[in-house]
């Protein structure tokens, strides 16, 4: 049990962000700095997770949490629960990680009948006391009763008739509340509760629930956030932009959350509480909009923002209310921003000596990076603009329509989707997650939708007023669609297009040339890439690989004229019946081969020898041509192809297919060498390997054959490590081999007996969903499991052969963290797909910063 759980904002806490929440922290060093936040107090991460363990608040609580409202109390000289002048507060969640929108807030708490009537008399204004029990009775119904929203929503829409929250009249708002107190009967059997003690505690509860709700779960599963970490609760005071037209609330960013252009940025609403803002319950102004009637908030806003950022030293988010033309702020966080804004703002802020170059390096989410490196629509194709929005988050996608987030998950299983909706809710995080973009008839630029789009990387395009939704339809450029039909959006003009329109691959501006630039000048390892063919080892190149560290021969088999020359070379019953087809296959390999040498020129390029079992390209029995070449499928059948006759097997039962594919290499770097004057780096992988015998006998396989056709030319021997015996004995295979690479699919697969084709659309799935395993092996490397392995192999392997050369060609060479092990790990390089490049070209920079003491920011994108 904790010592104490509330803290307020003014009181020192050591526990710091981990302790008090990022809104918490925010909220109490904008305190000590003198910037106006309303008084109040947070309660703090441990007794989230305490109620999450008893499923109760912990013993001594409530106590502490009345010992601080009456502080509060008689800081704002007002009473809880008062009926004449009553504190009113909010309750607001406030995670250690940003998970915007994921968790709950309600504002006005303390209201009942009584205090709502002095309210109105102590502020001489009705409507203002009215609009607030309204929000209230709503707030509090949703969240911690769970009451569908529609039901409020419904009511309010029936009596707007069409005209804005804003022009409701008193008495109308009285009526409202009359029938929001209806609905919460009807819903819960019980009346809306009048006790402001009770309120408040019942609210503590639900924000701490709400941690672990399901659109947290999504969200937190889908940025790696742990589970554990809980959420902190600050209770605020309430200050109040619905007061009228000399209130309002807002949110702004110290630069363009899009482009991370300098410059003030944001939204405004005057007679609005904050969540209208947020929520995209009305379309806000810009925030200049709030320089005419507000010039003193304004002037103090920009004045703030510009403060907070260099304290930070960090683009932020802040959210604000003006109460009768004084400014409050109400939070200040790292800003969520797009992969442009945060190249943008990082070379920005290193030129403007806020940050050095290595903390640049590190503030950038590599997996960001991605956003940079999709399609975008072609500038050069005519198009026909079917509807126009906000540009709320960039890049282009195309996709079946879908209405509802549950239809997305299923739909994107097949093919993929643009989820199009009036607004999106937090609860529609698992339908943003699985859609290629999001298309809303309402909101604006920092509206839910714009906000969790921009964090995620994907395009939106929000506030389309020009489309129209029915029941399972929508109306575009007077054109009715229905689910399944293709749109195109484009997030970075707000353009709408029906059908699906030509892209383009996207340029790599100077801003991410100059971020990679300065991660190169950190990382020890190199970058390769995973290329089959001469377009993508030249991609690659573009994209900054230092080699090809994977290059699959395999897919070199396939095509019109190569699939029948070996499905004849499968097919034939002597060695030389196959030695006749292969020497028909040699030029095409040799051919392929010079391509990639003369793309990588200068650069070492490992080719792995033939991997699949020979039935891979085969048809299936009951497609084969004739009665021949279905005797051959039933004797290459194997009950565990995976586990049978491939990698090296292949090699040692028939030598003579390596012996061509040696022989096309060596020809094809000699012919380089002739032509150039620069002989390639070429690497002779084996794969498959699990015993010293069988990577001995290929290697005198290799040489023989690589006298006879390129004496001259310099080349390694080496395998993949991809079986766990293999890692085990790497002592003894290190005597016959130059390099390792580990193949960490396979050694996935191999280690933990999982099929990645059949354990990720069964049991993995619900492992991940259950908590059986917090990452999917395949994505993320099992550096207990898969790792130590690997730890064993390079200890064993360098320990006979202190310069063998190590290096990666799974997926796991393009993710973050996995590339992180591969570092601490001392491996020479990490190999992965050509557009994961840059990705690991940061992360390698940001692994080694780390471990230098100078990478422990969290980068604001993830």
């Amino acid at each position: 049990m904790a010592d104490r759980y509330v803290f307020d904002f003014d009181e020192p806490a050591s526990g710091g962000r981990e302790l008090l929440g990022g809104k918490g922290i925010g909220l109490a060093e904008m305190t000590q700095m003198g910037v106006p936040v309303p008084a109040g107090f947070t309660i703090t991460t441990d007794a989230c997770r305490a109620y999450m363990a008893e499923s109760d608040l912990p013993a001594g609580l409530e106590e502490e949490v009345d010992e601080h409202v009456r502080r509060l109390e008689a800081r704002a000289g007002k009473r809880f629960g008062s009926s004449d002048d009553p504190l009113l507060v909010s309750v607001r969640s406030g995670a250690a990680v940003s998970m915007p929108g994921m968790m709950d807030t309600i504002l006005n708490l303390g209201l009942n009948d009584e205090a709502v009537e002095g309210l109105a008399a102590r502020t001489e204004n009705e409507r203002f006391a009215f609009d607030s029990y309204r929000r209230l009775i709503q707030m509090f119904g949703e969240v911690v009763e769970g009451i569908d929203a529609h039901r409020f929503e419904s009511a309010l829409s029936s009596l707007k008739s069409g005209r804005q929250d804003t022009d409701l009249a008193a008495d109308e708002l009285r009526t409202l509340v009359d029938t929001y107190k209806e609905i919460y009967r009807q819903e819960t059997g019980d009346d809306f509760p009048a006790d402001a003690r009770d309120q408040l505690l019942r609210a503590v509860r639900a924000v701490f629930t709400s941690w672990d709700n399901p659109r947290a779960r999504v969200y937190r599963r889908a940025h790696d956030i742990a589970d554990d970490l809980g959420t902190a609760v600050n209770v605020v005071q309430m200050v109040f932009g619905n007061k009228g037209d000399r209130s309002g609330t807002g949110v702004a960013f110290t630069r363009d959350p899009s482009t991370g252009e300098t410059g003030l940025y944001g939204e405004f609403l005057a007679d609005a509480q904050g969540e209208d803002v947020v929520a995209g319950i009305r379309t806000p102004q810009p925030i200049e909009a709030m320089r005419d009637p507000l010039p003193k908030a304004f002037e103090q806003l920009v004045d703030t923002m510009r403060r907070l950022e260099e304290h930070y030293r960090d683009m932020q988010d802040i959210e604000f209310t003006v109460e009768d033309e004084q400014l409050y702020l109400l939070q200040t966080r790292s800003a969520k921003r797009t992969a442009v804004a945060a190249l943008k703002a990082a070379v920005t802020m290193v030129e403007e000596r806020l940050i050095s170059r290595e903390e640049a390096v590190t503030r950038i989410d590599p997996a960001q990076l991605d956003q940079l490196l999709h399609p975008m629509i072609d500038p050069k194709a005519s198009l026909e603009v079917a509807a126009k929005g906000l540009n709320a988050s960039p890049g282009a996608a195309c996709g079946a329509i879908v209405f509802d987030s549950d239809v997305a998950v299923e739909r994107a299983k097949s093919g993929p989707v643009i989820l199009v909706r009036w607004e999106t809710t937090p609860d529609d995080i698992h339908g943003m997650i699985a859609a290629q973009g999001v298309l809303t008839v309402h909101g604006g630029m920092t509206s839910h939708a714009a906000v969790v789009a921009r964090g995620m990387g994907k395009p939106c395009v929000a506030g389309c007023e020009e489309l129209s939704l029915g029941d399972g339809t929508a109306r575009l450029g007077g054109q009715e669609l229905r689910e399944g039909d293709t749109i195109t959006i484009d997030g970075g003009t707000g353009r709408v297009f029906i059908g699906a329109v030509p892209l383009v691959a996207p340029q790599i501006n100077d801003d991410f040339e100059t971020i990679l630039g300065w991660a190169d000048e950190q990382r020890r390892l190199k970058v390769r890439a995973n290329a089959d063919n001469p377009e993508d080892a030249a991609k690659a190149r573009e994209f900054g690989a230092q080699g090809i560290g994977l290059c699959r021969t395999e897919h070199m088999f396939f095509g019109d004229e190569r699939l029948p020359v070996v499905q004849e070379m499968i097919l034939a019953d002597s060695e030389s019946g196959r030695r006749s087809a292969l020497d028909r296959l040699l030029p095409f390999q040799q051919s392929d081969f010079e391509g990639i040498f003369e793309a990588m020129a200068g650069l070492p390029v490992t080719i792995r020898l033939l991997d699949p079992p020979l039935h891979e390209f085969l048809p299936d029995e009951q497609d084969a041509a004739d009665d021949r070449m279905r005797a051959r499928i039933r004797a290459l059948r194997e009950a565990n192809p995976m586990l049978g006759t491939r990698g090296c097997r292949v090699g040692l039962m028939f030598p003579e297919i390596y012996e061509m594919q040696i022989r096309a290499i060596a020809r094809a770097a000699r012919a380089v060498q002739e032509r150039s004057g620069e002989a390639p780096l070429v690497e002779v992988m084996h794969p498959l390997v699990g015993f010293r015998e069988e990577l001995a006998r290929l290697r005198d396989l290799t040489e023989s054959v690589w006298a006879e056709e390129a004496p001259g030319v310099e080349h390694l021997v080496g395998t993949m490590i991809e079986v766990p015996r293999a890692a085990l004995r790497a002592d003894e295979i290190a005597e016959v081999s130059d390099f390792f690479s580990f193949g960490t699919n396979d050694l996935t697969q191999t280690t933990l007996a999982f099929s990645r084709d059949d354990a990720e659309g069964k049991f993995l799935t619900r492992y991940l969903d259950e908590g059986v395993l917090e990452r999917n092996p395949f994505e993320v490397l099992d550096v207990e499991g898969v790792g130590d392995l690997m730890r064993i192999a390079v200890e064993r392997g360098r320990g006979v052969k202190p310069d063998l050369k190590l290096g990666i060609c799974g997926e796991h060479g393009g993710e973050p963290r996995s590339i992180a092990f591969c570092h601490e790990l001392g491996l020479d390089y990490v190999s992965c797909s050509p557009f994961r490049v840059p990705l690991a070209r940061l992360a390698a920079a940001q692994a080694a910063l780390r471990e230098a003491g100078s990478g422990s920011y969290v980068a604001a994108g993830g």
